[in-house]
């Protein structure tokens, strides 16, 4: 007989690609949106990209090393969170509150609970909350062409639809934001990228987009569907934020519970919170409840019986 039966251990698939693998093709697939946001706010967005990945590296590896253990560095993933981390801020953030985020994103976040697949929440938007608490102007300044300008959901919030963006505007992030998020197209091949090396499903995305496009026009949002999902963070948290491997639960059922509890909080915040945008606490707060979503739709195990409770 040619054929042998071999036992193992688990796992007994392998998706093929390691962890520094993975990083590498997030990187890769971050890159559109990182071009694009050097060309709208010039070499100032660069410099931010910059300090946030070295400061996210040199703390990661500055803190392996002080605390006994393995250094780490080399698998990507703090190059990833630096690099997410400054997409999600303003060009002109002073770069001492980008060293500080990265610094509590890398440390605070990540290190204190073990390091990568130990940490609770997205440690790159925990960063950004820490710093949108700690700074809050320098933190919503926005700056179009060395001018001080106004977000299009920041319009929303303030009922003046009659200024927003065309389409064409926001889908090419021709408007003032975060360095980036403003891209549609460009976080799109990066999509579609992460989505030819199946590192992530599409289910995800689409569940937190379209959940956002209905809820913003049932609360009665004053712009169209079509603004809402094109405006802010939203492809940048579902693409790359909300299919983190670590903050997101595990079966693809739950991923979508999830991606419907952001979509959710994400459109109430919108609509009644303080602050204009909701992805980053809608994502914070999912990641939170990811063990009870992990718990309500584990997959039934192959040749399982469910027991029965006996009347008594």
């Amino acid at each position: 007989m040619d054929y042998k039966l071999v036992v193992s251990s688990s796992p007994h698939a392998h998706a093929g690609l390691t962890t520094p693998q993975i990083m590498a093709w997030v990187l890769a697939a971050l890159v559109p949106a990182g071009v694009m946001g050097v060309v709208r706010y010039g070499a100032r967005a660069a410099a931010v990209m910059a300090v946030c990945v070295l400061a996210c590296v040199f703390c990661e590896f500055l803190w392996q090393k002080c605390t006994g253990r393995a250094v780490t560095v080399g698998d990507g993933s703090a190059a990833v969170t630096g690099l997410l981390l400054a997409y999600n801020l303003p060009p002109t953030i002073p770069y001492w509150m980008a060293v500080g985020g990265s610094l509590f994103a890398i440390v605070v976040v990540k290190q204190f609970y073990g390091g990568l697949g130990g940490n609770i929440v997205n440690p790159a938007l925990a960063g950004r909350a820490m710093m949108l608490a700690s700074w809050p102007v320098p933190m919503t300044t926005w700056t179009l062409d060395g001018v001080s300008t106004a977000t299009p959901l920041a319009l929303m919030k303030s009922g003046d639809v009659s200024a927003l963006p065309s389409y064409l505007d926001l889908f090419l992030g021709r408007t003032g934001g975060c360095i980036g998020e403003s891209c549609t197209l460009a976080l799109l091949i990066g999509f579609a990228v992460l989505l030819w090396k199946d590192i992530i499903k599409w289910q995800v995305p689409a569940v937190y987009v379209a959940v956002v496009a209905a809820l913003c026009t049932v609360f009665g949002r004053p712009a169209a569907p079509l603004a809402e999902i094109l405006s802010g963070g939203l492809f940048l948290g579902a693409i790359f934020m909300a299919t983190d491997y670590t903050t997101s639960p595990i079966a693809l059922k739950g991923q979508i519970v999830f991606a419907a509890g952001c979509g959710l909080l994400t459109a109430v915040i919108r609509t009644w919170g303080g602050y204009p945008e909701g992805v980053s606490y809608s994502i914070l707060i999912m990641n939170l409840l990811v063990p009870l979503i992990d718990r309500a739709t584990k997959p039934r195990v192959f040749g399982e019986v469910k027991s029965h409770a006996k009347n008594r």
